[in-house]
């Protein structure tokens, strides 16, 4: 490599760029040769070089949850996978033939078959028409579940097959019409996402439901695309319902923004200063909007406008104080709402959902100590017996959780400190035991609550039905598309949490004829949540 100048000052632009090459270039070549010399003491110690560890999946970093199940899990789960049967539509009876004189006749050997119909069907409505004395035109009108030349069932089959079969427009379109119906994909579209409202607006009752009577909520996060342009759909949810949102951002305070569940006020209250004090905001600053008389604000553009009125918004200062400001205003509406009054917010350690009386997910932090990669056979040592103590914990946790005990609370504090205290000599290793110390109270926030989970798996889950519709059909066009797919996918797994068939529901909501009545799917969550 070629010497370079040490005067950095005094280097021209292109001159300057030439010393970022061979920087780049020394950098590379000296990461190589670290790998090279890695793989070298690995064999001249008798290894086999560096270990083979394959990433995690989601949910399942090194099978800790369900190795650590109890016979009783594992037994309710076989119960629960069982299939429930189904009522008897038809009963048909089969005579045998040549049957031989003097046989005695011994009952029936039932053999069920399930059978489904689909058909495309035209109905048409002659509706009389009378004129008047007067010379006014009267019609009969179309039945109510009419609302244009599709059916009720036909939108429920296109609904269902879009959001819960994960099918794309242009093949439905395609399947649709080798049944013989005629439709286009345009039709389709606004089936899926004109006059949807009432659907929108019960997804966001049921999320108001869940934050104001839930115990606690998971929340998770993944990457999706609207128009052409990278965002993000976040997910809230726990046992009883979900909720999903797409948005340009995954920052706390869309998060904030999103526990307003279809408010948009800011609102200074105590717990707003509180969680400004918290997040370090400075004190002018805090008294600059404490000494102001306005409290409330009916949306962003009139805070925007007061922090502007302030002179918040032209103070370079770190921590950035429009943003704790706004973070601190959000969350004092999340507050005044009822919102997440005594409920625990669990995630996987990402920063946006750090908020409130928060705690953390154990499968996520073992999965650290899973990942390290080791070089000798003494790292490898150290990394399995931190493991199994690991795992031990967990399996313990999880017996907690079903049989709380104050005695055995203080024990499981100790213990806990002799597992992340520790002292290895696998230097890495005791980093991570540090900073998996550091988050105590969060990790052991499950011996306050026994009644929340000790992972984030089933967020992780209700989240995957996006993931799924991100690679099928890649981006939304318009935001009611947007809107619909969020909605849709919230009241699906809302459904299927709460024992309900999504299509029943969707039939209920269109006007089938043959649907089951269902309720608002938000009162059954508080009524749940609150039994």
């Amino acid at each position: 490599m070629p010497k370079v100048s040490q005067d950095v000052d005094a280097l021209s632009p292109d001159g300057l760029k030439q010393l970022v090459v061979l920087l780049l270039e020394k950098v590379a070549a000296l990461e190589a040769k670290v790998a090279a010399q890695a793989e070298e003491i690995a064999r001249l110690k008798g290894l086999k070089g560096k270990p083979d560890i394959k990433p995690p999946s989601p949910g399942k970093p090194s099978g800790m949850d369900k190795a650590t199940e109890s016979r009783k899990e594992r037994r309710a789960k076989k119960r629960n996978k069982a299939a429930n049967p189904l009522a008897v539509h038809e009963e048909r009876i089969i005579k045998a033939a040549d049957i031989p004189p003097g046989s005695r006749f011994k009952g029936y050997e039932t053999f069920s078959v399930h059978e489904m119909k689909i058909e495309a069907r035209v109905i048409h409505y002659r509706r009389e028409r009378w004129v008047t004395p007067e010379g006014t035109t009267v019609m009969a009108p179309l039945p109510p579940e009419v609302e244009d030349h599709f059916g009720p069932d036909l939108k429920r089959f296109i609904l269902a097959q879009y959001h819960q079969g994960q099918t794309t427009v242009p093949r439905l379109v395609q399947f649709l019409e080798s049944l013989g119906i005629c439709i286009s994909k345009r039709q389709v579209v606004r089936i899926l996402t004109e006059n949807k409202d009432s659907f929108i607006t019960e997804a966001r009752d049921v999320l108001q439901a869940g934050l104001g009577h839930g115990g606690w909520i998971s929340a998770d996060d993944t990457g999706a695309r609207h128009q052409g342009r990278n965002g993000f759909c976040t997910q809230i949810g726990n046992d009883h319902f979900a909720f999903f949102a797409t948005t340009e951002s995954k920052s706390r305070e869309n998060f904030l923004s999103l526990l307003r569940a279809g408010h948009t006020d800011f609102v200074l209250g105590s717990e707003a200063f509180a969680y400004m004090h918290q997040r370090h905001l400075s004190a002018p600053v805090i008294a600059k909007l404490a000494e102001h008389p306005e409290r409330r604000f009916a949306d962003a553009q009139a805070w925007a406008a007061h922090l502007d009125v302030l002179g918040i918004t032209e103070m370079k200062v770190h921590p950035d104080p429009v943003m704790i400001a706004t973070e601190g205003a959000l969350w004092g509406a999340v507050l005044d709402h009822g919102f997440l009054d005594g409920t625990i917010v669990l995630s996987d350690d990402a920063g946006q959902f750090n908020v409130g009386d928060h705690a953390l997910c154990w499968v996520h932090a073992e999965r650290l100590v899973h990942k390290l990669d080791t070089f000798t056979e003494a790292a490898r040592k150290a990394k399995e017996q931190v493991q199994s103590l690991i795992w031990w914990f967990y399996a313990d946790l999880k017996a907690y959780r079903q049989a709380p005990d104050p005695r055995r609370k203080a024990a499981l504090r100790a213990r806990f400190d002799r597992i992340f205290k520790r002292t290895t000599g696998f230097a890495t290793l005791d980093r991570l035991l540090a900073r998996l110390h550091a988050n105590k109270a969060e990790l052991l926030r499950v011996l306050d609550h026994p009644d929340i989970p000790l992972h984030t798996n089933g967020s992780e889950r209700d989240i995957r039905s996006q993931v799924i519709r991100r690679k099928i059909s890649g981006t939304t066009r318009s935001d009611d598309g947007r809107d619909c797919r969020d909605a849709f996918h919230g009241l699906m797994k809302t459904c299927q949490k709460l024992g309900i068939s999504f299509w029943n529901y969707l039939g209920a909501r269109v006007g089938a004829l043959a649907a089951d009545t269902v309720p608002n799917l938000a009162d059954i969550v508080a009524a749940q949540s609150t039994g």
